[in-house]
């Protein structure tokens, strides 16, 4: 970890507060996370499928696998994260997850298979997505909702909108083989040199303080910091807002990665193509920005549990919404009912645990709460698949999963932020 009392001549020399440069940077790493992200991996499937002679269930359940097995990591990842600082594990992140990328274009069997969404999920969705979150929450406080905003709003359109796309015109062009390993340079050839050069541990370490607050004479402060009061994990996972948080969290994560995951068969299923499937990620990520950049202005008006009971009762609707897309219409209000959740999820989950819990053992809460986000997510994929494969159809999967968002939406309504012993 970088020593205190450090002078560096790009963060102490820089222009604007370097905490802006951070929030850069840790975007970008963000937006690199996409092709180990669901949205990303999705136009994928059917070339799985069909090309590995695997079946759709099988498919779902290596993804699953895959994931869980992955998240059981990042506990440990955070907990380096504290201990090393960001910017040596954003670089091992990084070069392992664009590896990892460049091996999935040679996958031949399920074994292979289910290997490589071990790696992309655990190294992309999973480490570098942790690590460049906490690095932006180091860095701000006061402001953190509003940074994880426009954060959000970079992700929304770059990642969720673009690399869709992206990838469609190059599996057409290349063929998917081709496509993960260009994918993979491209993690190599960006992220690892903004990590290296552009991330950097807490402000403090520098001399300065979180949203560019500047000590001055006599010990005073240009602008105080705000007050934090800092929980150990084990403290943190004692209460019962950590629980509903992560569990309602994760539970969009689950529900939100299984509609993705079959995403072009729901749409075929109701008679629209993949190509309008692959439309309706337009209206997603513009909702997607839209929804996290409004909710990350207002968090110091609206409470981390009434928006996560707003994002649960919107995943609740686009389940519903999901059996009966029969017109393209229908089809657009479902993407912004989609877009709007996660731009919601987005925001409880930048900024809860830095929030409710303070900076010092951030990297091992975020990271203890991610593994159980991941598991969730992991589980997503497989009860809509082993339903469209016994049933014809994913109708009665859909129903059942209503019920989760609703109750998890009442209990987060009811559960404040958590007060620690002996503070105030």
């Amino acid at each position: 970890m970088e020593s205190s009392g450090q002078v560096s001549r790009l963060v102490n020399g820089s222009p604007v507060f370097y905490g802006w440069v951070i929030m850069a940077a840790g975007t970008l790493g963000l937006i690199m996370t996409s092709p180990g992200q669901t949205y990303a991996v999705s136009i994928f499937i059917e070339h799985f499928i069909n090309d590995l002679g695997i079946s759709r269930s099988l498919v779902s359940t290596l993804y699953t696998a895959g994931t869980l097995v992955g998240s059981l990591a990042l506990p440990l990842l955070g907990r380096l994260i504290d201990q090393r600082g960001p910017r040596l594990l954003a670089v091992v992140i990084a070069a392992l997850f664009g590896l990892a990328c460049i091996y999935m274009g040679f996958v031949g069997n399920a074994i292979m298979l289910g290997i490589g969404f071990l790696a992309i999920r655990t190294f992309g969705q999973g480490g570098l997505g942790l690590v460049s979150q906490h690095v932006m929450n180091q860095w701000w406080v006061r402001r953190r909702g509003a940074i994880m905003g426009i954060s959000g709003l970079g992700l929304a359109l770059l990642g969720v909108g673009g690399f869709p796309t992206l990838i469609s015109h190059l599996i057409t062009i290349y063929g998917w083989r081709l496509t993960y390993p260009l994918l993979g340079g491209l993690v190599l050839l960006v992220m690892m040199p903004v990590a290296i050069i552009l991330f950097r541990n807490r402000p403090e370490h520098f001399g300065l303080l979180p949203d560019g607050g500047q000590p001055v004479a006599a010990g005073l402060l240009s602008q105080p910091p705000l007050p934090e009061v800092n929980w150990t994990p084990a403290e943190a996972m004692r209460t019962v807002a950590f629980w509903v948080v992560t569990l309602g969290v994760a539970a969009i994560a689950m529900l939100s990665t299984g509609l993705f995951f079959h995403m072009v068969s729901i749409f075929t299923d109701n008679n629209l193509s993949a190509a309008q499937a692959a439309y309706v990620y337009a209206p997603i990520a513009i909702t997607t920005a839209l929804a996290n950049l409004a909710s990350g202005v207002l968090m110091d008006r609206i409470p981390v549990r009434v928006l996560l009971a707003i994002a649960l009762l919107f995943q609740a609707f686009s389940l519903w919404l999901a059996q009966s897309l029969d017109t393209i219409t229908l089809a657009v209000i479902y993407g912004i009912l989609l877009g709007a959740t996660s731009g919601l999820m987005r925001t409880v989950s930048g900024v809860a645990w830095a929030d409710y819990f303070g900076r010092l053992h951030l990297g091992s809460i975020s990271g203890s709460a991610s593994t159980i986000l991941i598991a969730g997510s992991a589980l997503g994929p497989v009860p809509l698949g082993l339903a469209r494969d016994a049933f014809g159809s994913y109708d009665v999967a859909l129903q059942a999963l209503i019920l989760l968002p609703l109750l998890l939406a009442a209990a987060s309504l009811f559960t404040g932020r958590p007060q620690k012993a002996g503070s105030d």
